[in-house]
């Protein structure tokens, strides 16, 4: 019974993306049936004719399979990433964010619209800024010890900069033109995505990601504190060191292909917690399965509930907080 229970709990954890994927390659001003969604995708693998209409295949392939893959994928880097700053600063309000990957990445984006850089170009000047926010924190903890105390200050300081950066940018932006596309690219948004951006970040991030489940059982002891952590020989400084930096490089990926897109990363790390405890070997893959089917079926809303597109930020940030709230409630805002 026991291992019956343990594996209807891994197909589940496979099955709610699957089934919320399938349900959202459906969902639209353009309705496509679950049937007619499934003929389209095997054609595709197998290189036949679905006999559909050239309109329903296009818009299934070429803009809805796009637009999700990319909801998944930012969706995998923001819980884990989230659960990762959780544990490690053990700070229930850590996020992707915390060593100042968001502004970073903002301000690169910004810089990239006023230089009239193509989408790919503002991709790679987003990418390019959160790495250096990552490196530029990581930097100014060395004199300190890179504890985590300092980690969190240097954090702040470097996020404060980029955000004046990224006031300057819009402040000089022309108003009518480069402003608003700052400002929207910043509240998030999976409009316009595609199989070129996604590709542009797939190499680091599948190393990023490999390197976080690498290190899965050292963030358990990584979060007993130093102390403890060192009793067991881990280099604490060292694979704390390798550990946000993967997980910081791999925020910036993702908001380089989304923009920022605030609460997935806090919220889904504690719902995965309040699921199977602190370990974080099972919150892993827990934080995966949730994220992606959470994501995803925001993305639905954002482009089916009103006839213009919803900001992905501020439904993340409707849903998000009244979850956090409800978390405090019930006691369960912890990082073990």
């Amino acid at each position: 019974m026991h291992h019956i229970k343990r594996y209807g709990k891994r197909w589940l954890l496979i099955l709610l993306p699957l089934l919320a994927i399938t349900f959202s390659l459906g969902t639209g001003s353009y309705q496509i049936d679950p049937v007619s969604v499934f003929k389209i995708l095997f054609a595709k693998i197998t290189g036949g004719s679905s006999g559909l209409d050239p309109l329903t295949v296009n818009v299934l392939l070429k803009t809805r399979l796009p637009r999700i893959l990319t909801a998944a994928t930012v969706s995998v880097a923001l819980t884990v990433s989230g659960a990762v700053f959780q544990g490690l600063f053990k700070n229930p309000l850590a996020s992707p964010y915390t060593l100042g990957v968001s502004n970073g990445a903002g301000f690169g984006a910004a810089l990239g619209i006023l230089l009239s850089l193509s989408a790919v170009g503002v991709q790679f000047t987003a990418v390019l800024f959160g790495i250096a926010a990552v490196g530029l924190t990581l930097l100014l903890s060395i004199r300190s010890g890179r504890t985590t105390v300092t980690l969190l200050l240097s954090g702040m300081l470097v996020s404060a900069l980029f955000a004046s950066l990224l006031s300057l940018m819009k402040f000089v932006a022309d108003p009518f033109e480069k402003l608003p596309q700052i400002i929207y690219w910043l509240l998030g948004t999976f409009n316009g995505a595609n199989m070129t951006k996604l590709l542009y970040i797939l190499p680091g991030y599948l190393v990023t990601l490999t390197i976080i489940f690498l290190y899965r059982w050292r963030i358990n002891v990584l979060s007993m504190g130093d102390v403890e952590a060192a009793s067991y020989g881990i280099d604490v400084r060292r694979d704390r060191t390798v550990i946000l930096t993967a997980a910081g490089v791999l925020t910036a990926l993702a908001v380089s292909v989304a923009g920022i897109i605030g609460w997935v990363g806090i919220v889904i790390p504690h719902f995965a917690r309040m699921l199977v405890g602190p370990d974080f070997r099972k919150i892993m893959p827990v934080c995966i399965s949730l994220g992606m089917t959470y994501l995803v079926l925001i993305d639905d809303i954002c482009r089916s509930a009103t006839g213009q597109e919803i900001p992905l930020g501020v439904v993340t940030g409707i849903v998000g907080a009244p979850l956090f709230i409800y978390f405090i409630y019930k006691r369960k805002v912890r990082w073990a």
